[in-house]
């Protein structure tokens, strides 16, 4: 897709991230990711990202990010597939490549490795990125690496192929800056934890589509949410929220990595075996599994 398109896309409804598929050796089971990327694609997902955050992009190499998109390219249809690249410049690069070799429809750049930077090294580390390669690019403000109005400006300015711009800050005053000062010159993602507990308040700045992680494994219920919410339905979505998503943050916050290790834990419970997370991450505890079932039983009913 060239980089208005897939804008354009991206804008038009639900997203999510797959979780990566692995073999108990934790090498990539792609015969089990397709298989779970085919099912995803018949919910109305508007686009779906390959080996990002909930994918453990972190614990993928380069042409493992490859790998991944073409397998989810290969299996999603007509549902474009957003790849996952990010850590220094000359990495995400080359993530990047792999990305774009492999077919994917646009790229979603996360936080750089480790380091705080000032506003303009990022901007010349996402600059250089986008130069890189001709597929529309996302920023995904979150952790060290958060542009302020001003950079996102500049670089929506040099950068014809930045088209997104997601936020995993929770920074409510920023976005709106970000928005009242870019308008329509991007598209806006929600991309907090559990972005469901967030997406009434940020479709109020401009942030009218996100990235649901339980889309991965309720996603009847994932596009139930997001229509009442586009709707304004509060009352259909103080029940879910309650019935579902309240619980559920409960569960996930018992641990840190948990964010990533209950939405694998809910794909299993659904027999799409997954299998398990990569170190550093950890599965959930058997009883905190049983909890999630019982969730799952819930939202079914």
């Amino acid at each position: 897709m060239s980089p208005d398109e897939i804008k354009s896309r991206i804008g038009s409804g639900l997203l999510s991230f797959p979780v990566t598929h692995f073999n108990d050796d934790f090498s990539l089971n792609l015969k089990s990711y397709r298989e779970h990327v085919a099912w995803l694609s018949g919910f109305g997902a508007a686009a779906l990202f390959a080996a990002g955050g909930t994918g453990e992009f972190f614990s993928l190499s380069p042409e493992e990010v490859g790998k991944v998109t073409r397998a989810a390219k290969e299996a999603s249809g007509d549902v474009p597939i957003i790849a996952g690249c990010g850590y220094g410049t000359e990495l995400a690069k080359e993530t990047a490549r792999h990305a774009e070799a492999a077919g994917a429809d646009g790229l979603l750049l996360l936080p750089h490795y480790l380091m705080e930077a000032p506003q303009e090294g990022i901007y010349r580390h996402v600059k250089a990125v986008c130069e890189s390669t001709g597929l529309g690019v996302i920023i995904y403000n979150r952790a060290n690496s958060v542009a302020n109005a001003e950079t996102v400006a500049r670089l929506a300015d040099a950068c014809p192929n930045l088209i997104g711009f997601k936020d995993g800050t929770g920074k409510v005053d920023l976005v709106r800056h970000v928005t009242a000062k870019l308008g329509d010159r991007l598209t806006y993602i929600g991309g907090m934890p559990t972005h469901e507990l967030f997406a009434e308040g940020f479709n109020g700045v401009g942030v009218t589509t996100y990235s649901s992680a339980v889309f991965n494994f309720v996603p009847k219920l994932a596009q139930r949410f997001y229509k009442a919410m586009r709707a304004s339905d509060r009352a259909t979505m103080d029940e879910i929220l309650h019935r579902f998503f309240f619980p559920f943050a409960v569960l996930r916050d018992r641990e840190q990595g948990y964010p990533v290790s209950i939405i694998k834990a809910g794909v299993d419970l659904i027999g799409r075996t997954p299998g398990p997370v990569r170190p550093p991450l950890t599965d959930l505890k058997p009883q905190e599994k049983e909890m999630l079932r019982e969730l799952i039983e819930k939202a079914a009913a």
